[in-house]
């Protein structure tokens, strides 16, 4: 018997093998929570398959996501990742990172952990929409404006409302599954 599938993962193992497994899974661990972060701001202006084939070269460039050495990066090592041709090679992207790492550290401080503060937008609870198709499904909504806004505030870069709704999907704080979608009532 055939499953069915969001639309717009369909036709690459890849793809189907992230939205199958987690797309839309709540994630409240910080590290996980920052990996979607950093690739979601290289993810801009490209296409999520191109962010996903690069991950595994994301994840050791960036010594698996870790946010507390990535705060300390020096020029010498974002001059170094602005050669490494695994991972998209934008400059305002790396120091990017290398700020909002900075800038996660301090949002830890303040609420004891980056989940305490991201998840208290949606009162610790997965939003559950409901998409009939994909091509339904908004680029950004009133509320990732108001995160957008607020994480800009805190001194993060690239985080524009679009970024920030592709954070919340990827991270279920949003269920933006088609209703069909074998995953939506799992998730």
């Amino acid at each position: 018997m055939a499953i069915h599938r969001c639309g717009w993962c369909l036709g690459d193992q890849l793809y189907e093998a992230y939205h199958d497994n987690e797309w839309g899974v709540p994630v409240k661990d910080d590290t996980t929570l920052f990996e979607f972060l950093v690739l979601e701001t290289f993810q801009a202006g490209l296409s999520w398959l191109t962010i996903l084939k690069k991950r595994d070269n994301f994840r050791k460039a960036f010594d698996n996501f870790d946010y507390k050495k990535i705060s300390k990066y020096n020029q010498s090592k974002i001059d170094s990742l602005l050669q490494d041709a695994g991972i998209i090679r934008n400059k305002l992207k790396i120091n990017a990172t290398v700020t909002n790492a900075q800038s996660f550290l301090q949002v830890q401080k303040e609420f004891g952990s980056f989940s305490n503060y991201i998840w208290g937008f949606v009162n610790g609870k997965t939003i559950k929409n409901s998409i009939s198709n994909h091509k339904d499904t908004p680029a950004k909504t009133a509320l990732s404006d108001i995160l957008s806004k607020d994480l800009k505030k805190r001194g993060f870069k690239f985080v524009g409302s679009t970024v920030v709704y592709a954070h919340m999907q990827a991270t279920g704080m949003v269920n933006d599954h088609e209703v069909n979608c074998f995953r939506y009532e799992q998730v």
